[in-house]
């Protein structure tokens, strides 16, 4: 593919395949296309390395963190399960609105929970919404912890964000669904990753093992979900599409 980008002419080009299509800079599909390599090069680049959410570094797109936290206020999940701790950041960004909420608490999840971010996170002034869980999230004995957090008739809200294989991925969905409340989502996230093999810090697999792949699976299995990006709240603007590292991700429990 080649884009060009045209200043002067305020165009944008797009080449691929013998087929050229032409845009108008300031157009919902310029936007797009942008979008998509800015998000490319942010990421080689470690854009998402730059942020920090009370004190802890968050991994996570801004868009993403926005748009999460619009379904946390929509729906006032009573429990979030989040698998992938790394640094704490989006547990705690996942506890501060569960605190301006006054309800809901967050379980972590991670393989490996290193000792100066475990110690890190049990003395954060949010720590008391925070419970942390380490071992392999698909391993029985994690679920057995996880499940015993989960209180009958609570609302729960689960983000799956620990390894991004498909397999490991498709692995936590089947295991994770069952927690997911009616009118509530498990979130699949980094799909984008499936957009990263061709960039420097990427790998060729990734093209095809990647966790959109191990949604379009889950969801041909499981029809009491459905693929259903959350409506926003507020957009004045003509956008449907915005950057997110998280496509096709969103799997709402409708039965």
């Amino acid at each position: 593919m080649r884009i060009v980008l045209d200043t002067d002419e305020r165009i944008i080009i797009r080449k691929e395949g013998g087929r050229e299509e032409r845009f108008p800079l300031f157009s919902n599909e310029a936007f797009e296309i942008l979008s998509h390599f800015w998000l490319k090069v942010g990421w080689n680049q470690r854009y998402t390395f730059t942020f920090s959410w009370l004190g802890r570094p968050v991994i996570q797109l801004p868009e993403d963190l926005i748009r999460y936290q619009e379904v946390i206020y929509a729906l006032k999940p009573d429990l979030i399960i989040e698998t992938g701790v790394a640094k704490g950041g989006s547990l705690v960004f996942s506890a501060s609105i569960c605190k301006l909420l006054g309800k809901g608490r967050v379980v972590g999840v991670d393989i490996d929970i290193r000792a100066h971010n475990r110690e890190a996170l049990e003395k954060h002034l949010l720590a008391s919404l925070i419970t942390l869980v380490e071992g392999n999230s698909i391993d029985e004995n994690v679920l057995d912890q996880v499940k015993a957090e989960v209180h009958p008739g609570e609302t729960v809200l689960v983000l799956l964000d620990s390894c991004h294989s498909k397999a490991h991925m498709l692995a936590e969905l089947e295991a994770y669904s069952p927690f997911v409340s009616m009118g509530s989502y498990i979130i699949a996230t980094d799909g984008f990753m499936a957009d990263l093999y061709d960039v420097p810090r990427g790998r060729t697999e990734w093209k095809m093992d990647n966790a959109q792949e191990a949604v379009k699976e889950f969801v041909k299995r499981h029809p009491e979900f459905e693929l259903q990006v959350p409506k926003k709240p507020y957009n004045e603007s003509t956008l449907e599409k915005g950057p997110t590292q998280w496509p096709q991700a969103w799997l709402r429990r409708t039965r």
